[in-house]
């Protein structure tokens, strides 16, 4: 079957079905107006560039969530334009915004993609409490199944047997199996034995849900990195894949919460969920900015095919398509 692409899926998805879709822009809603009435607006018309209105897209992007450095990177290749007469007024300076966003966030579009493998792809999913783990494994699931895969779910969050019940829930609507122990039980032990019957039944890609915990404490991160040690006994390359999931709406408090799991547990993935319900979304700007880590997915919706393939051209042209009738 070779590689999966979510990406690839995706677009053929939108392009089999276009009238069913809604269009990213109206998802993102919230930011897009952030965007436009307190950032673009006053760029409306040929207004001629002057220092002070530079100073004001800086101050409305730091505003828009888009982070210091982001913010600073993207002025700085905006001032060296104007000194080259690149761009010589308002509307021009708007078009060149949105290129510059682009080149910003270009380098994190680098969709999962999952190979062959004699053995299964594992996809190791942690985060803090309530950034939509177990919301995303399940979706995960479903497109996965939809696209060929056979998979299985392992319920290493323990300590809530709501988080259990939940990923079992998830399981029996995508009809795909869940291993799971009892409410306590040793998270690494639960995950090794998945790994063990996904191994055995010939699937293809088990995802395991983990325990929400605060970046900041240290033994909760700890016990992570058990999870991980545990699975490379089985399969030295396990996990393949290692998704941090952040809620959007948590703003520059991303930033943190991405390098301490990063330095836990070597992420190799970043999902941004919740897009659709606030005004923050700028905030994938600046994770691109400080962490380079690819973007695999955006949550911007209930449904399962909400859950998005992220890709910059489309996010940018969302946040800050130009009306140029």
């Amino acid at each position: 079957m070779g590689i999966f692409s979510f990406l690839k899926r995706q677009k053929a998805v939108r392009e089999e079905r276009p009238m069913a879709e809604v269009a990213l822009d109206a998802k993102l809603g919230r930011t897009r107006s952030r965007f436009r009435d307190s950032l673009l607006d006053f760029l409306v018309g040929k207004k001629p560039i002057d220092e002070a209105l530079l100073e004001e897209l800086e101050s409305q992007l730091i505003m828009a969530d888009v982070g210091v450095d982001a913010t600073a990177r993207v002025m700085k290749s905006l001032e060296a334009r104007v000194a080259r007469s690149e761009v010589g007024d308002s509307e021009a300076l708007r078009l060149a915004l949105r290129e510059e966003l682009f080149t910003l966030l270009a380098p994190v579009e680098r969709p999962l993609e999952i190979p062959e493998s004699a053995t299964p792809f594992v996809i190791l999913v942690v985060g803090v409490n309530g950034a939509g783990k177990t919301t995303t494994i399940g979706k995960l699931a479903r497109q996965l199944e939809d696209g060929g895969k056979s998979v299985m779910l392992a319920a290493g969050d323990t300590f809530r047997a709501a988080a259990v019940e939940q990923l079992q829930g998830w399981g029996e609507r995508n009809g795909v199996p869940v291993i799971s122990q009892g409410t306590g039980a040793d998270s690494a032990s639960v995950v090794f034995d998945a790994l063990q019957s996904a191994r055995a039944r010939g699937i293809d890609v088990l995802i395991a849900d983990t325990a929400g915990r605060l970046h900041t404490q240290s033994g909760l991160m700890d016990e992570l990195a058990k999870v991980k040690r545990v699975l490379g006994k089985l399969d030295p390359t396990a996990p393949q894949e290692t998704l941090l999931v952040l809620d959007g709406g948590t703003g520059q408090n991303a930033i943190s919460q991405v390098e301490q799991f990063h330095a836990a547990m070597a992420l190799t993935g970043l999902v941004v969920t919740k897009l659709d319900g606030t005004a923050r979304g700028g905030i994938v700007f600046a994770i691109a900015e400080r962490t380079g880590l690819p973007i695999r997915f955006i949550g911007v919706g209930e449904q399962v095919e909400d859950l998005e393939a992220f890709e910059a051209r489309r996010y940018v042209d969302a946040l800050v398509s130009i009306d140029e009738s």
